[in-house]
């Protein structure tokens, strides 16, 4: 309510009931402001507040992961910018760091896995160990190192500004041995590729005694490192990725931790070795002495590991940490089960899938076949500095005759962080980041665009590759195995990138294009439809 103080009486227009909020701003004179408030509170379907409860409650606001590397550079700690109800996290982040406090004290080492669903806090658990110990000189120093790239050129360039304002603040004549701060904020999060190549020609143990690997399921297999090393001029590679990373932690006289982040079904491309690959470097004679910590769930069936990992993950990890696994959504936080529903409607359970899907009031997820309608709907949904932006499978190559060519690439520092009236920035809904862009980011409002690299057939999804003009056929039966997981995971990472609500466009096609026949469209469309979400109404 804006009460203008000279403005003569406006009259209080009548309030229907709350459908939404914030609503919009009502103007008023002072003497309209006592009508106004018993309006609003008499069209409200809530109860009562107590207010003497409400003044008392703690600030618990709900920080985009930018937002929050910000607020743990700035030297806040977790438990002041997560939200009510992310105990499990805290209780995460407290246990990791008895384990980096035990192996410091005892010159132990250890392997850490903290496995969660999509959005439950991993990398702010894991930013939040590595800002703690971001001394260089102690010995607990840590990094947080990631092989996503994107990620980390956005957090490091979101984290310059409040660097920089922290440097202008030096005593009178003190003089910062970083002006512009750019060398703290690398430090904080680091190119997981760059970190790995120094330690291939170094052969000295690293300065951090902490490391912690975000989505570490993506880490290589061995074929995928030596097929990139030997084009870095060491042929003969045999090691993993996860094997060389504990070579390299393993050769600390003493201490060491590494910690694993690991995001459940989100490998996304060729060479990315899960969870497994982990657990079979911990088999190697020279790592025989580590102590590995986990959780019950990655020991189960629906772990991700298969029956002799899982026996030998078990045999090291003992009874497992309950604390180690993040079962609710902080991204989605109008909406925990989020993750479960795409989960499954990606799992071909049409049925569980309408039993999960949020309600509508809380967590909007709509579909339509016009892009137009979509972009509309995000921009009525956005407010204040909430962001927007749309969102496509890099394999989605069929959706340039709608406008979307995921070929032109973002530059993710703008796309994410620069202001909504600069063409780079996703809120002017022109340009597609794909899951190579977006995994570990997040937007309020999304929408999700869906081409025909994976779509319905008569057993369940389907993908495919575009190739030269024409979509190409998914066998032989390996291929389209390990393409079909890879798709549906881009896809997961897809749905489960917006914190408030989401709009899924499945375009219409065209009958004269034979790369996008309206009935496999429709396909998509009515599966969608079967699993509960609506269809976004243009009306008005």
């Amino acid at each position: 309510m804006l009460v203008a103080t000279g403005a003569p009486a406006q009259g209080v227009p009548l309030l229907p009931a709350a459908t939404g909020s914030p609503r919009p701003v009502l103007c008023l004179a002072p003497g309209d402001l006592l009508a106004a408030i018993r309006q609003t509170v008499a069209a409200s379907p809530a109860p009562p507040l107590d207010p003497f409860a409400w003044a008392q409650g703690a600030y618990r606001p709900t920080p985009t992961i930018i937002e929050a590397a910000q607020a743990l550079f700035g030297g806040h700690q977790v438990g002041e910018i997560a939200r009510a109800g992310a105990d499990n996290l805290a209780a995460a982040t407290e246990a990791i760091r008895a384990i980096v406090a035990a192996d410091a004290a005892a010159g132990t080492k250890s392997l850490v896995f903290l496995t969660g669903v999509p959005g439950s806090g991993k990398t702010l658990a894991g930013l939040n160990l590595a800002t703690a110990h971001m001394d260089g000189r102690s010995a607990t120093a840590a990094t947080d190192l990631s092989g996503n790239g994107p990620l980390v050129a956005v957090l490091q360039e979101a984290l310059l500004p409040d660097e920089r304002r922290r440097r202008r603040t030096c005593e009178p004549g003190e003089r910062p041995p970083d002006p512009t701060g750019r060398r703290r904020a690398d430090a904080f999060i680091q190119n997981l590729h760059k970190w790995r190549g120094h330690h291939v020609d170094d052969p000295r143990a690293p300065a951090e005694r902490v490391v912690i690997f975000d989505e570490a399921q993506r880490a290589w297999t061995a074929e995928e490192t030596a097929r990139f090393m030997t084009r870095r001029g060491h042929p003969g590679w045999t090691d993993s990725e996860p094997a060389f990373l504990l070579s390299v932690m393993n050769r600390h006289e003493g201490a060491a931790t590494v910690v694993c982040l690991v995001g459940e079904g989100q490998e996304i491309n060729r060479g990315e070795a899960g969870i497994g690959a982990w657990v079979e470097a911990l088999g190697k004679p020279a790592f025989a002495r580590w102590h590995v910590h986990a959780s019950p769930h990655l020991m189960g069936r629906d772990g991700g590991l298969d029956e002799t990992l899982r026996r030998d993950l078990a045999h090291r990890a003992g009874g497992g940490n309950l604390h180690l696994h993040l079962t609710v959504s902080m991204r989605s936080f109008r909406a925990a089960r989020v993750s479960a529903f795409v989960a499954a409607l990606l799992g071909e359970d049409a049925e569980a899938a309408r039993a999960l899907l949020p309600p509508p009031e809380t967590f909007p997820i709509l579909r339509t076949r016009s892009l137009a309608a979509a972009r509309v709907w995000l921009r009525r949904q956005r407010r204040g500095t909430e962001r927007a932006g749309i969102v496509a499978s890099a394999s989605a190559l069929r959706l340039k005759p709608e406008g979307l060519f995921v070929k032109a690439k973002v530059d993710p520092p703008n796309w994410f962080l620069n202001e909504a009236d600069d063409i780079r920035s996703s809120d002017m809904l022109e340009d597609a980041a794909t899951e190579f862009d977006v995994q570990g980011l997040e937007l309020d409002w999304v929408c999700v665009a869906w081409d025909l690299d994976l779509l319905r057939g008569p057993q369940g999804w389907v993908a495919r590759g575009f190739s030269g003009t024409r979509w190409q056929p998914s066998d032989p039966a390996g291929l389209r195995d390990s393409r079909r997981a890879y798709r549906l995971n881009s896809y997961r990472v897809l749905l489960t990138r917006a914190r408030q609500g989401m709009v899924i466009f499945v375009p219409r096609g065209d009958p004269e294009d034979a790369t996008r026949p309206p009935a496999a469209y429709d396909a998509i469309d009515a599966w969608l439809g079967a699993c509960g979400i609506p269809a976004l109404c243009t009306a008005g």
